[in-house]
């Protein structure tokens, strides 16, 4: 079941399409559910699909196909690394590798305590600023080297 505050959510959203377009809102949708959980569990789908009036399936098709849904439970910051070419080009594999060893956890694991999950994806859109990643989907971070890492992790409350 959805809760009040994310059905609060999905309402002021749906405000921005015409009445019988209610699938517009499902990528919000889906966010509030992570932002309020952390995850998206295949009820938490079946729940938005449902409220919006949707199919399961087209639901489980959007949270599937874009890599910002975490699926399963991804730690309390989930470190997204852009693999795509330009990133590869500018350093993301060594930066990558450099993360897992720091983390101590390979792509799509997380950290004992709970605290980082490590992700990677395709182009972000921000080539120009390779090698990069996101934190929680909501903070990028530029032009990475190991340095910078470390300061991100710290910031973060991890051991740089």
């Amino acid at each position: 079941m959805l809760s009040v505050q994310v059905q609060e959510k999905i309402e002021r959203e749906l405000r921005k399409y015409p009445a019988d377009q209610r699938q517009s809102a499902v990528m919000s949708a889906l966010r509030f559910v992570q932002d309020e959980k952390g995850w998206i569990e295949s009820s938490d789908m079946a729940d938005v699909a449902n409220y919006l009036g949707m199919a399961q399936m087209a639901v489980y098709e959007v949270a599937t196909f874009y890599h910002m849904y975490n699926l399963k439970p991804m730690g309390k910051h989930t470190l997204t690394v852009c693999t795509n070419l330009s990133c590869q080009l500018c350093g993301a594999e060594e930066v990558l590798g450099y993360i897992k060893d720091k983390l101590g956890i390979g792509i799509g694991e997380v950290t004992a305590d709970g605290k980082f999950g490590l992700r990677e994806a395709e182009c972000m859109g921000a080539c120009v600023e390779a090698p990069l990643l996101s934190v929680n989907n909501k903070r990028l971070c530029f032009r990475l080297t190991p340095a910078k890492v470390d300061q991100i992790l710290a910031e973060l409350g991890g051991q740089p």
